[in-house]
């Protein structure tokens, strides 16, 4: 792919950069195909609403423990790998055994979330069963080496990595599927997913030319990993209060097999947010090199990027709203048809979710990283709020409607803030197709 020259623009690291995007997306295509087919729609049709509700249960939990043990240092350890090289092996091996014993510390945690949540109302699903899936936080210390190659800007290998381990692990739950194993087997297939990444990645770094056994683990690098990436955690945690909270939530009111009709809803809407990500990660560098050049060019493509996440969003959710009786009885057994009004409630949420993925990066390329945090923040705590008026009210719908205010409430938060609400009016008239209708009346 060429463009015309520029000055100050640099076209092969252009190139560079825009085929690792290529390859993420492809990566992220893939997985999400796979993964909707076998875990949404295959297992679904397999289990029963309440044995699907069980299975997705220990994730829900398991998901904030999860963003803990990572301690936010995946991102933080590919900065310092490209900035220094040389340490390779020490930031490798200093993270990696961060990750494990914060993995390993989770695991009493979990039962202090599962035993608290228990007290509203006692769970259907067995703690044995968030126990068991609640090990994908040890497993995952391992990933550290997707840091590795993120740092070399190696897609491809990435892609590898993940496509293989989703393709095994479909053919492992379809086997499980074909011999009718009890639920139980799948419960263990969720930890066999990471361990099936992990082993990948592993067998990927001594194909590099790489050794795990030459990581070694620095204290000195280990108070400097904490100070710098406990931001980065806190947001992840956050961040995932602020997305998983009504999974949480839903089998304090409900029972098992509203969660596992939630869950198919709730798939179907989530698997287009790889979308907004893999968009604004191909053209943000554009709108940066327009912030340090022309500020003025720099704002028009902010604009516009904000008009594309609304055209994109609101097609899918207008489909998707429009035909979720279609989907549901194409794709689903009868008993979970119960779920397309919720999917025509929950898709919405995109639409907050598209825009606030291209707000997100003004705000970092601003430098208003603790804004951004405030906002993930108030979102959480709205949907928390929301849900326990909601959910015992209107059941699982409400729990869509929750996330909805809450995303919404979320991405517009910027409007109280003086030094964002122009970006805020901005999105508004992105929202409200002000900006896109300008534009076709200047044609």
């Amino acid at each position: 792919m060429r463009i015309p020259s520029i000055p100050g623009f640099d076209q092969q690291a252009f190139e560079k950069y825009f085929k690792n995007t290529g390859w993420l997306l492809i990566a992220r295509v893939g997985s999400m195909i796979v993964k909707f087919l076998i875990n949404s729609v295959l297992l679904s049709r397999y289990l029963s609403t309440e044995q699907f509700g069980v299975l997705n249960y220990p994730m829900a939990i398991v998901t904030f423990t999860m963003a803990i043990a990572a301690l936010g240092l995946d991102g933080f350890i590919t900065r310092e790998l490209l900035t220094h090289p040389e340490r390779k092996n020490a930031l490798l091996g200093t993270a990696f055994w961060l990750r494990l014993a914060a993995g390993i510390l989770t695991l009493p945690l979990v039962y202090g979330v599962y035993t608290l949540l228990s007290l509203a109302k006692p769970l259907e699903t067995p703690f044995s069963y968030v126990l068991i899936v609640a090990c994908t936080s040890v497993v995952q210390s391992v990933n550290i080496i997707d840091s590795f190659f993120q740092s070399r800007v190696q897609g491809k290998s990435i892609m590898l990595v993940q496509v293989s381990g989703n393709i095994a692990s479909a053919v492992i739950k379809l086997l499980f599927i074909v011999l009718q194993l009890p639920l139980i087997w799948f419960v263990y297939s969720l930890v066999l997913d990471t361990a099936l990444l992990a082993v990948g990645y592993i067998i990927l770094y001594r194909q590099n030319g790489e050794r795990i056994s030459n990581w070694t683990y620095d204290k000195r690098i280990t108070g400097y990993l904490l100070r710098h990436s406990w931001p980065l955690a806190f947001s992840a945690i956050l961040v995932t209060v602020y997305m998983k909270i009504d999974q949480v939530m839903i089998p304090m009111y409900e029972n098992a097999s509203q969660l596992g009709i939630y869950n198919t809803a709730a798939s179907l809407s989530e698997n287009w947010y790889f979308i907004p990500v893999a968009i604004v990660t191909s053209i943000f560098p554009a709108i940066m090199h327009a912030r340090k050049t022309e500020i003025e060019r720099y704002y028009k493509r902010l604009q516009n990027l904000y008009d594309l996440m609304v055209v994109l969003s609101l097609g899918i959710a207008i489909v998707m709203s429009l035909g979720s009786n279609l989907i549901y009885h194409l794709l689903y057994k009868p008993a979970y048809w119960p779920g397309a009004p919720v999917l025509a409630v929950h898709v919405w949420a995109g639409v907050f979710v598209f825009l606030g993925s291209a707000s997100g990066q003004y705000l970092i390329a601003e430098g208003y990283f603790k804004l951004s945090m405030l906002r993930t923040g108030v979102g959480a705590i709205i949907n928390i709020i929301l849900n326990l008026f909601f959910i015992p009210r209107y059941g699982i719908i409400g729990a869509a409607y929750a996330t909805l205010i809450a995303y919404a409430a979320a991405t517009f938060f910027i409007l109280f803030i003086p030094k964002t609400r122009g970006q805020g009016v901005m999105m508004l008239k992105s929202l409200f197709l002000i900006s896109l209708f300008q534009k076709i009346v200047k044609r």
